[in-house]
């Protein structure tokens, strides 16, 4: 597996290389902005547009993935089980929007990945819900008020002060944790430890090998299915539609874990990690042999009109525990 230069650094402040503290008086300035920044909503001297509808935000205080993106699946349905009418909106880092569409930009599984980001697609292929990307939150969320939602689901917006917010859910990988404990560029944090006392709840992805949050969630990640990139037909898990060894691939923020779960499903795979948000070419997916590929959902979208004969999608979702569940429930219904 080669490594970019990024993902040598974030490895790096997960790991606590001694280097990193040369990086220290930039983190001084970096941490300095932010707290400034929010100041400015604080005093009023920036307002934070309010939508007349609850928004519940969900993010990450690290770099790298946590399972931010299922567990907003999750909660889209979650909320369409309760009769809510629930929307998502999204930054849709990595793409940009074409000449003729512009922004905000309604994501279907037929929007081009380029222009939605490969995440918003995603999202809107496993919710069947309203799904627009928009640098500027507060106008992608009054798109889906227009469109009849009832409830915003802010994805990756913890850091977007300027969408008003009635809960905020903090989403940490339970084995890399909070890394050095610094933030950029010295470590994997975007916002000080301290800002998850500001958040309504924190959400734990797997077992922790660190001392979590007083009151911290748990939820994890379970395989449901396996999807053919060629035409989307779903298969079990068990049996794989496939056999022998395979080709994985994961242009994610943490492939090793995708890595893991192939292995703990008994899967014999050769890794092939890129940087998230990779761009797949035919040449990425090309090994010179006849074995399957299989990748994540998320890299699927980026990966569909290359319909592979031998490409496979393997999808998770994610399992909140029943603690987090019913505390949810209070709190929406004092939403309501």
């Amino acid at each position: 597996m080669n490594q970019g230069l990024g993902e040598r650094w974030l490895q790096a402040a997960y790991d606590g290389a001694v280097w990193l503290r040369a990086l220290r008086p930039l983190e001084a300035v970096y941490r300095w902005v932010l707290a400034r920044r929010a100041a400015a909503y604080r005093d009023g001297r920036r307002h934070a547009w309010r939508a007349g509808v609850p928004v519940i935000v969900v993010g990450n205080v690290t770099l790298g993935g946590t399972g931010k993106s299922p567990l907003v699946a999750w909660l889209g349905r979650y909320l369409s089980e309760r009769g809510w009418r629930p929307g998502i909106v999204s930054r849709g880092y990595g793409g940009k929007a074409g000449r003729g569409t512009g922004y905000p930009l309604r994501v279907t599984t037929l929007t081009p990945s380029a222009q939605s980001g490969d995440e918003p697609r995603m999202l809107a292929r496993q919710t069947g819900l309203p799904v627009v990307v928009d640098p500027d939150r507060p106008r992608g969320a009054r798109a889906l008020l227009e469109l009849g939602c009832d409830i915003i689901i802010s994805d990756d917006g913890l850091q977007h002060l300027a969408l008003g917010r009635d809960i905020e859910l903090i989403v940490v990988d339970g084995r890399r944790g909070f890394g050095n404990g610094h933030c950029l560029p010295a470590g994997p944090l975007r916002e000080p430890l301290s800002r998850l006392d500001a958040a309504d709840a924190v959400l734990i992805n797997g077992e922790a090998t660190f001392v979590p949050p007083e009151g911290a969630y748990c939820f994890r990640l379970a395989p449901s299915c396996w999807r053919a990139l060629s035409d989307n037909a779903v298969f079990p898990l068990t049996p794989a539609p496939f056999h022998g060894p395979v080709h994985a691939v994961a242009g994610i923020g943490n492939p090793g874990r995708f890595f893991d779960t192939l292995l703990e499903l008994g899967i014999e795979a050769q890794p092939h990690a890129f940087p998230d948000h990779h761009r797949f070419t035919a040449q990425d997916l090309y090994f010179g042999d006849d074995l399957p590929v299989v990748m994540t959902a998320k890299d699927a979208e980026k990966s569909e009109a290359m319909a592979l004969d031998q490409g496979w999608v393997l999808v998770v979702e994610a399992e909140p525990s029943a603690d987090f569940q019913a505390w949810l429930d209070s709190r929406l219904a004092g939403l309501r």
